[in-house]
């Protein structure tokens, strides 16, 4: 028998591929300027902490990624080699970025199991891959929700009508699991949960970002005890629409101890 060896030329990394790269980005809303000539990079498989004083512009960077129309930008933002400036907040997902909101929107006659399946399908058709049938999708979601701590019967209510903060929060993260996008975005994902919500969120990000090791996950928020839970890779300090600074989970201690004034 042949043997079969390794090709010598050494395969590209893929961290080159799916990091989504912001250069001189300007953000405004009502022609207010509040992200002024932003440079970052996310990269693939890291994850990426946003933090900062109320109104430096987190999640006004978070929403204009997205593509949210409320929003005129000018510079660029890219997805490995792709621009996503130009897209439409439909084709950036469909690109393969996922925002979790702050404030999810509450649709009254939308069944959530309903919601998730077709939501599901519609990315499973953009890889290619079939759609699933009801029984299979049942057994998906059952493991889902016992990993967030879920109860089977929010499947049958309407999409975030009734729902407590925590049950919001925790059905937005049902969603990440099941589309498992290359780039989330969290806002304040851990905001209005309790110490166990908090717990259970952040072990169940922490678990997926083991399992999908390419997909690059960007959090914003205020909570450094919420990080406790996590490593993030790099944070990120914003104040008045700019970066005053970028470094490792160092900077969670320094926040801790001396506040954002440590940092000029």
């Amino acid at each position: 028998m042949a043997k079969i060896t390794a090709p010598t030329t050494k395969a590209p990394t893929q961290t080159t591929q799916t990091n989504l790269t912001i250069s001189n980005l300007t953000i405004l809303r009502d022609n207010k300027k509040i992200i002024e000539n932003l440079s970052t990079t996310f990269k693939q498989g890291e994850i990426t902490v946003i933090m900062g004083p109320n109104g430096a512009g987190k999640s006004t960077l978070l929403h204009a990624i997205m593509g949210h129309p409320a929003y005129t930008t000018s510079g660029e933002i890219k997805l490995a080699n792709t621009l996503i400036s130009n897209l439409s907040p439909t084709e950036r997902a469909q690109n393969g970025i996922f925002l979790s909101f702050q404030h999810p929107a509450e649709i009254e006659g939308v069944k959530v199991s309903h919601f998730l399946r077709t939501i599901t399908n519609k990315h499973r058709e953009l890889k290619n891959l079939p759609p699933i049938d009801v029984l299979s999708f049942q057994k998906v979601l059952e493991e889902k929700l016992s990993l967030l701590t879920l109860p089977p019967t929010m499947l049958k209510r309407s999409l975030n009508h009734g729902f407590s903060g925590g049950e919001k929060k925790r059905l937005e993260i049902l969603q990440l699991l099941l589309l498992e996008p290359k780039v989330a975005l969290l806002d304040e994902t851990d905001s209005g949960l309790d110490l166990d919500g908090m717990k259970t969120i952040a072990q169940t990000i922490s678990k997926l970002h083991k399992d999908h090791k390419t997909m690059s996950l960007v959090l914003v928020t205020h909570n450094p005890k919420f990080l406790e839970f996590l490593k993030p890779n790099k944070v990120i300090i914003l104040k008045d629409g700019k970066i005053m600074h970028e470094g490792t989970s160092e900077s969670i201690k320094k926040i801790e101890q001396k506040g954002f004034a440590a940092f000029k």
